[in-house]
Protein backbone atom coordinates (compact mmCIF):
# COMPACT_ATOMS: atom_id res chain seq x y z
CA UNK A 1 0.00 0.00 0.00
CA UNK A 2 1.25 3.60 -1.06
CA UNK A 3 1.42 6.42 1.53
CA UNK A 4 -0.93 8.60 2.71
CA UNK A 5 -1.06 11.29 0.52
CA UNK A 6 -1.38 14.89 2.13
CA UNK A 7 -2.48 18.17 0.90
CA UNK A 8 -1.94 20.95 3.35
CA UNK A 9 -3.73 24.30 2.22
CA UNK A 10 -4.32 27.86 3.85
CA UNK A 11 -2.96 29.76 6.92
CA UNK A 12 -1.39 30.71 9.61
CA UNK A 13 1.66 29.94 8.32
CA UNK A 14 3.29 28.88 11.21
CA UNK A 15 0.29 26.18 11.58
CA UNK A 16 0.70 25.10 7.99
CA UNK A 17 5.05 24.87 8.84
CA UNK A 18 4.12 22.67 12.26
CA UNK A 19 1.35 20.32 9.87
CA UNK A 20 3.97 20.30 7.58
CA UNK A 21 6.69 19.01 9.80
CA UNK A 22 4.49 16.78 11.78
CA UNK A 23 3.60 14.68 8.03
CA UNK A 24 7.02 14.50 7.35
CA UNK A 25 8.48 12.98 9.85
CA UNK A 26 5.58 9.96 9.37
CA UNK A 27 7.02 6.68 7.38
CA UNK A 28 3.41 5.97 5.65
CA UNK A 29 2.56 9.96 5.00
CA UNK A 30 3.54 12.49 2.48
CA UNK A 31 3.05 15.91 1.47
CA UNK A 32 1.31 16.06 -1.36
CA UNK A 33 1.14 19.38 -1.72
CA UNK A 34 0.83 22.96 -0.02
CA UNK A 35 -1.83 25.69 -1.23
CA UNK A 36 -1.64 29.10 0.55
CA UNK A 37 -4.87 30.56 -1.03
CA UNK A 38 -8.25 29.20 -1.08
CA UNK A 39 -8.37 29.62 -4.50
CA UNK A 40 -6.23 27.06 -5.17
CA UNK A 41 -7.17 24.47 -3.59
CA UNK A 42 -9.59 22.87 -6.06
CA UNK A 43 -6.96 23.10 -8.55
CA UNK A 44 -4.22 21.49 -6.18
CA UNK A 45 -6.94 18.68 -5.19
CA UNK A 46 -7.24 17.59 -8.97
CA UNK A 47 -3.75 17.88 -9.13
CA UNK A 48 -2.29 16.18 -6.55
CA UNK A 49 -4.94 13.81 -5.56
CA UNK A 50 -4.46 13.49 -2.61
CA UNK A 51 -6.34 11.27 -0.05
CA UNK A 52 -6.26 13.91 2.62
CA UNK A 53 -6.70 17.74 2.89
CA UNK A 54 -5.80 19.84 5.78
CA UNK A 55 -7.36 23.57 6.13
CA UNK A 56 -7.56 25.78 8.83
CA UNK A 57 -10.25 27.32 9.49
CA UNK A 58 -11.05 30.54 12.10
CA UNK A 59 -14.19 28.90 14.56
CA UNK A 60 -15.97 25.89 13.50
CA UNK A 61 -19.27 26.84 14.39
CA UNK A 62 -20.49 25.57 11.04
CA UNK A 63 -19.03 23.36 7.82
CA UNK A 64 -16.25 25.94 5.97
CA UNK A 65 -17.70 26.54 2.56
CA UNK A 66 -14.46 25.19 0.91
CA UNK A 67 -15.17 21.39 2.18
CA UNK A 68 -18.97 21.76 -0.02
CA UNK A 69 -17.19 22.14 -2.67
CA UNK A 70 -14.34 20.12 -2.34
CA UNK A 71 -16.64 17.37 -1.59
CA UNK A 72 -18.53 17.66 -4.46
CA UNK A 73 -15.61 17.34 -6.83
CA UNK A 74 -13.29 14.63 -5.05
CA UNK A 75 -15.71 12.60 -3.11
CA UNK A 76 -12.57 10.29 -2.24
CA UNK A 77 -11.33 12.83 -0.21
CA UNK A 78 -10.95 13.12 3.65
CA UNK A 79 -10.98 17.07 4.57
CA UNK A 80 -9.56 17.81 8.52
CA UNK A 81 -10.63 21.08 9.40
CA UNK A 82 -8.35 22.55 12.38
CA UNK A 83 -9.33 25.72 14.45
CA UNK A 84 -5.44 26.49 16.53
CA UNK A 85 -7.26 29.47 17.94
CA UNK A 86 -10.10 27.37 19.93
CA UNK A 87 -8.40 24.13 20.07
CA UNK A 88 -10.65 21.72 17.79
CA UNK A 89 -10.71 20.12 14.80
CA UNK A 90 -13.63 18.63 12.31
CA UNK A 91 -13.41 15.77 10.11
CA UNK A 92 -15.29 15.86 6.86
CA UNK A 93 -15.78 12.99 4.31
CA UNK A 94 -18.26 12.11 1.71
CA UNK A 95 -20.68 9.14 1.33
CA UNK A 96 -21.83 7.63 -1.51
CA UNK A 97 -24.65 5.46 -2.32
CA UNK A 98 -24.26 3.58 -5.91
CA UNK A 99 -27.97 1.71 -7.00
CA UNK A 100 -28.89 -0.43 -9.59
CA UNK A 101 -31.63 -0.73 -12.33
CA UNK A 102 -32.60 -3.55 -14.28
CA UNK A 103 -32.09 -2.77 -18.21
CA UNK A 104 -32.79 -4.73 -20.97
CA UNK A 105 -30.16 -6.63 -22.33
CA UNK A 106 -29.91 -5.50 -25.82
CA UNK A 107 -28.23 -3.07 -28.57
CA UNK A 108 -31.57 -1.37 -27.89
CA UNK A 109 -31.42 -1.40 -24.30
CA UNK A 110 -27.32 -0.53 -23.76
CA UNK A 111 -27.80 2.44 -26.16
CA UNK A 112 -30.61 3.94 -24.38
CA UNK A 113 -28.78 3.21 -21.19
CA UNK A 114 -25.60 5.20 -22.25
CA UNK A 115 -28.20 8.02 -23.23
CA UNK A 116 -29.43 8.25 -20.24
CA UNK A 117 -33.67 7.53 -21.54
CA UNK A 118 -33.63 3.76 -20.82
CA UNK A 119 -36.73 2.21 -19.41
CA UNK A 120 -35.31 1.16 -16.58
CA UNK A 121 -36.61 -0.04 -13.32
CA UNK A 122 -35.10 1.04 -10.06
CA UNK A 123 -34.51 -2.01 -8.13
CA UNK A 124 -34.02 -0.39 -4.48
CA UNK A 125 -30.98 -1.89 -3.58
CA UNK A 126 -28.03 -0.57 -2.31
CA UNK A 127 -24.81 -1.60 -2.71
CA UNK A 128 -22.11 -1.17 -0.52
Amino acid sequence: MGKIRVLVANRPRLMRDLVLATISDQPDMEVAGEVTDDADMMRAAAEFRPDFIIIFAGTLDERPPICTDLLAQNPRVKILALAPERNLGEFFWAVTDIRSMSVESSEQGILDTLRGKAPCTESGSVVQ
